[in-house]
């Protein structure tokens, strides 16, 4: 029920003696008479008939269309630029959220085979789905490829596949490594690079997604970047 639905209600007011009395809350004179409602008769509290008796089938109230979709968010999501979206995994409850985004481009950092509910969704929207498998850089056991995050900035430098979704499980640190390149690209600051990559990597930021990016040589992106199709951001001017 709605807030207008509630207010347009009569309230019930209940006097010490006689019987329930509607107040309506519309009328602005002070001295508004109650509308008395009559007292129940037998006839009102004879048993119901059979008919009455039949199981209650739940309704959805007339406000809501029949056709409505819970829209719930990806976990981590957020706006990198315009045309660039970044998130945790989505999940099959995600799917209408990601409709609305109207994406035309899926671009994933997860090693493993994409999960056949996923492939079957980007299918039936007409979303390309960009793999570049890339393991977590768990010091000091794994290092991030470096043509791979080449290859992916190389990908959401590209407005033709705009809007696009970054995600890699969590979303947060391959998915900030990637995002922290890009950032670079853009001629952010360090100190603003590591504080959002600290803000979506929290609580535990890695010191070795920090110094790859701070390492990361941008020069190697625009060797392979199509600059024809660059996205109109002011940074890259």
């Amino acid at each position: 029920m709605t807030a207008a639905s509630m207010s347009s209600t009569p309230a019930l007011a209940t006097p010490p003696n006689g019987p329930l009395q509607f107040v309506d809350p519309t009328t602005s004179d002070d001295r508004q008479r109650p509308h008395s409602i009559p007292s129940a008769t037998t006839a009102d509290t004879a048993p119901p008939s059979s008919a009455l008796l039949a199981p209650l089938t739940p309704s959805i109230p007339p406000s809501l269309p029949l056709d409505v979709e819970e829209l719930i968010p990806t976990e981590n999501i957020n706006l990198v630029a315009k045309g660039v979206y970044r998130s945790a995994f989505p999940k099959k409850k995600n799917f209408a959220f990601l409709k609305k985004l109207g994406l035309k481009s899926i671009l994933t950092l997860i090693l493993e085979d994409y999960p056949e509910q996923n492939v079957r969704f980007l299918e039936e929207n007409g979303i390309t789905l960009f793999q570049f498998g890339v393991a977590g850089n768990k010091e000091p056991f794994v290092d991030i490829p470096e043509d791979k995050i080449v290859a992916a900035l190389a990908c959401l430098l590209d407005k033709r596949n705009h809007p696009i979704l970054i995600h890699c499980n969590k979303g947060k640190h391959r998915t900030g490594c990637l995002v922290g390149c890009l950032r670079k690209v853009q001629h952010w600051s360090h100190t603003s690079i590591f504080d959002e990559y600290r803000r979506f990597s929290h609580p535990k930021a890695r010191s070795m997604d920090q110094q790859f990016i701070e390492l990361f040589d941008v020069a190697k992106v625009w060797e392979v970047v199509d600059r024809r199709c660059l996205p109109d951001w002011p940074e890259l001017r």
